[in-house]
């Protein structure tokens, strides 16, 4: 016999998820009212469970097919998942039962959009703009679209559209000083910027708009200065404490971050972003069983945020705590498998304990996502060289090189391993190259030469290069 259930608060949509998922497993039929299906479907987004969200609107559209709340939410989450034709034939189907529905047509240009079909996308936006009660959010719409397609002027005209109808669409200012960076019209537009001001001196709006401008043009002491003024006029500004907090973390000044982003946490729900920022505020100052509890906090309030799992493994691997680093930086990477910082920390620990193969295919995963970053080659080579394969932490150093030729390091590290090598007239090239591009940095080639004839001989050569 079929069941009806009604649930109402938190807590009965934990037990309609139980009851939903007892209703999969025993294919038996209950029926669910619409307020319970949306339950359950939040329930599984807020998990990040999107394969059962899905099945949860399926089966929910099969009792109301008419639904426009469902087939948002299916679309949403077909887009969630990269499958954007299929969100797109939904939204379609969704169009002929409600033809001038803003949300259906919204996120049908969102999907166009995420799907590459820019054109498409903004000509539906367009269309949307005569009726659209929320004209800013419209106008920010068409410059993500623009943004996305690359035409980083056009954005930049939809977002100052978005930002004349709304000056508080933080979404916009940010994407706005973003297109304006990327171009290089940033410290040319900061008189676009400053008539926000002049228009309103006491505007909290208006001086948090310039802060972020400044911070996007590295001028952080200038974006404290703006955002102290924002916070002195709505003291309960929470995104202008963080961005503060941001700043003041530019400057390496913990202490003065750390008390921003208690402050965005008095004013503002916690988030895992907050959390991760105060956790980093400790790291950065060595005390790491503090930021591993905001760490942690994070990951509580969000199980996918990887830049949680990520900072316990770091503080971790400072405590030289490197078998349990290597599961928390092994969760970061499994949620973010494009982040090379990850592949370059688990590649540290690895070989902490002695795990050279899993270390060896870390740095060689970190190397294909980011080549440019000098630390991975140097790692990677001082590993090999730790082994006694000279030649192949040689070759590394000259693949690094090629890749990021004006970084000294490097070319002190090659000539070190060819030396080591016996490959001296190699080892004498890179050695002139290191020279030339940093003089001073020569000290490093000492370390590998702990023997003191060996220095002496090293110092003569070096010597008579400082007299050229």
């Amino acid at each position: 016999m079929a069941q009806d259930f009604n649930f109402k608060d938190r807590e009965e949509g934990s037990n309609s998820v139980q009851r939903f998922e007892e209703m999969l497993k025993n294919q038996e039929l209950v029926f669910f009212d619409l307020e319970t299906y949306e339950s359950i479907i939040d329930e599984y987004v807020d998990e990040g469970n999107y394969q059962k969200a899905l099945k949860a609107c399926e089966l929910a559209l099969e009792q109301y097919p008419y639904s426009t709340e469902l087939m948002l939410d299916k679309a949403h989450l077909l887009a969630n998942t990269q499958q954007y034709n299929e969100a797109l034939e939904l939204l379609d189907k969704a169009s002929l039962f409600y033809p001038n529905d803003v949300d259906i047509m919204l996120l049908k240009g969102s999907v166009n959009s995420l799907n590459g079909n820019y054109e498409q996308a903004i000509g539906i936006f367009e269309h949307l703009l005569p009726w659209a009660e929320d004209k800013d959010e419209i106008h920010f719409n068409i410059g993500l679209a623009y943004q996305h397609w690359g035409k980083y002027n056009e954005a930049i005209a939809s977002y100052k559209d978005a930002i004349a109808r709304n000056n508080t669409h933080e979404n916009a200012l940010y994407e706005l000083a973003y297109c304006l960076d990327i171009t290089n019209q940033l410290e040319e537009s900061l008189s676009y910027y400053q008539q926000f001001i002049d228009n309103d001196p006491y505007s909290h709006n208006a001086w948090y708009n310039i802060g972020i401008a400044y911070s996007k043009l590295e001028r952080f002491e200038d974006a404290i200065a703006a955002y102290e003024y924002a916070t002195l006029i709505k003291d309960d500004f929470a995104s202008a404490y963080f961005n503060m907090g941001n700043a003041y973390m530019n400057l390496n000044d913990f202490v003065n971050a750390r008390e921003s982003y208690l402050k965005t946490l008095d004013h503002e729900d916690p988030t895992p972003d907050t959390y991760c920022c105060l956790g980093a505020t400790y790291e950065r100052t060595g005390q790491f069983d503090m930021a591993i509890s905001y760490y942690q906090k994070s990951i509580k309030l969000d199980q996918l945020w990887d830049e949680g799992w990520y900072g316990v493994g770091i503080c971790l691997d400072a405590q030289e705590k490197w078998f349990e680093a290597i599961h928390f930086l092994r969760k970061a990477i499994q949620l973010n498998p494009e982040n090379y910082e990850y592949w370059l920390a688990v590649a540290q620990a690895e070989a902490q304990i002695g795990n050279v193969v899993s270390s060896l295919e870390a740095y060689e995963k970190a190397s294909e996502l980011e080549p440019n970053c000098p630390d991975v080659w140097m790692n990677w080579s001082l590993l090999l060289y730790d082994q006694g394969d000279y030649l192949k932490a040689a070759d590394l150093a000259s693949e690094g090189i090629e890749e990021t030729p004006e970084n000294a390091d490097l070319h002190y590290y090659a000539a070190a391993y060819l030396i080591n090598a016996g490959r001296y007239k190699e080892a004498f090239q890179y050695l002139e190259n290191a020279l030339i591009l940093d003089f001073e940095k020569h000290t490093m080639l000492f370390e590998f030469f702990p023997q003191l004839e060996t220095q002496k001989a090293l110092y003569k050569i070096i010597d008579q290069y400082r007299k050229k």
